[in-house]
């Protein structure tokens, strides 16, 4: 029994070089696929094509890792034990890039194993879905913030709602001595449709009113209520 379990925590029988070609062949050509789903179906503001290049890194690195211990239980544990001390730092800034990172490891773990169909159909699926929800993702809003004395308030929210119809929605009146601050959330393409309709943008629109001393257009962010 002790022979049985030292044979298979020392086995280290090396890899057949075409095995370790198709496994990079198939997790390169995945890492292309990933990228370009993650490109396609991106919808913040600041795309980050380093970030993209290291999700196809990853799955590349992956798929190393699980070549050198898929063979060997003893160095399979000792790389979980020092891959455990690993802390990154580097702030995902949209909780989708998680989501990528966690599919470019999977990709590279099934590259590594050689479960090539298993990656293949996972990862089509995943790219229908991402397509299919891509407009929910994508219907962003726009915050507009308009400071003016408090004698225009009423003709500020007249005018807002003259320009953009019931398509606005108001977050946020504030009144102090002498001044007001009103806060609304507005979708893009309602700003789109009353560009077109009063032929002016909502900033050049909002400043003829008398008593209006900024208006400002900044993107709603997901964890902004509404």
């Amino acid at each position: 029994m002790r022979d049985f379990i030292i044979e298979n925590l020392t086995d280290s029988a090396s890899i057949e070089l075409s095995k370790i070609v198709i496994n990079n062949v198939i997790a390169l050509v995945v890492a292309f696929f990933i990228m370009f789903t993650y490109k396609i179906t991106y919808s913040g503001t600041a795309y980050s094509k380093k970030f993209n290049v290291s999700i196809g890194t990853i799955i590349i690195i992956t798929t190393m890792i699980m070549s050198v211990i898929s063979n060997n239980v003893a160095l399979s544990l000792g790389m979980v034990g020092a891959l455990s001390i690993i802390r990154f730092r580097t702030a995902v800034k949209d909780v989708r890039d998680a989501t990528f990172i966690f599919w470019a490891i999977a990709a590279g773990i099934g590259c590594g194993v050689s479960q090539y169909s298993l990656i293949a159909i996972g990862s089509i699926f995943i790219l229908i879905f991402l397509i299919l929800t891509k407009q929910v993702v994508d219907s962003k809003s726009q915050l507009l913030v308009i400071q003016a004395s408090d004698s225009a308030q009423n003709e500020i929210e007249a005018a807002v709602s003259d320009y953009f119809g019931s398509s606005v929605h108001r977050i946020m009146k504030n009144l102090s001595q002498g001044k007001c601050e009103i806060v609304y959330s507005i979708k893009e393409g309602a700003l789109q449709k009353g560009k077109e309709k009063n032929l002016v943008d909502i900033s050049q629109f909002i400043m003829k009113i008398d008593g209006v001393i900024s208006v400002n257009l900044s993107e709603q962010q997901d964890d902004i209520s509404r």
